[in-house]
């Protein structure tokens, strides 16, 4: 009989925990803005990547990928988006490489955003965001329950001269919207397309 209540008290306590942690994943990717909901905001299906994923994978050159978007920050920084994808899972997969053309390692703590929960993900892309001009919504990038964003984390920095591979995963603005903005940190926004993954 203890045996039975003390199993119900832990799928009981199991199911609040798994519903906070949902919650707070959903409040933290709102943005805000009209109400509307982020459907992929809490998207279990959203493919989970390495949290370092591309950090290590720095080269002389960029990608020769086919370059939606690129900006150029303070002192030579360079941001190339090269894909912007809608997944099936509601969720938007951008990804790019940046190039660091300054004469130091570049260690990207303005990318990670002003959040307090931001603070944990190191230097890393996890301040970015997806703007929506036709809908006026901003998304911000998925994170799990424990504050981790589904995106790159640029471990040990990016050297001098060399280039990292990123990626980033944000809701899905509604099917109808194609152009958004992309931005993080003091970079200019970059204007890309979403295309169907």
């Amino acid at each position: 009989m203890d045996f039975r209540h003390t199993r119900q008290g832990r799928t009981a306590l199991s199911a609040v925990a798994i519903t906070a942690g949902l919650l707070l994943t959903v409040v933290g990717c709102g943005g805000g803005g009209g109400g509307t909901s982020d459907k992929g905001a809490s998207s279990p299906s959203a493919p989970a990547r390495s949290s370092n994923g591309g950090a290590k994978t720095e080269s002389q050159t960029p990608q020769a990928d086919a370059v939606l978007a690129e900006v150029k920050g303070e002192n030579g920084l360079v941001l190339d988006v090269t894909s912007a994808k809608r997944d099936a899972g509601g969720f938007v997969t951008v990804e790019g490489t940046v190039t660091n053309n300054t004469d130091t390692i570049w260690v990207a703590a303005d990318w990670r955003g002003d959040e307090k929960e931001l603070a944990r993900n190191g230097g890393s892309i996890a301040g970015a965001s997806l703007i929506d001009q036709k809908g006026k919504k901003k998304y911000l990038i998925l994170r799990d329950t424990s504050g981790r964003c589904l995106c790159t984390q640029f471990t040990g920095g990016v050297d001098a001269g060399k280039s990292a591979d990123w990626f980033a995963q944000f809701p899905a603005p509604p099917a109808d919207t194609t152009a958004v903005d992309f931005q993080v940190g003091s970079m200019p926004p970059a204007s890309i397309e979403i295309s169907e993954g």
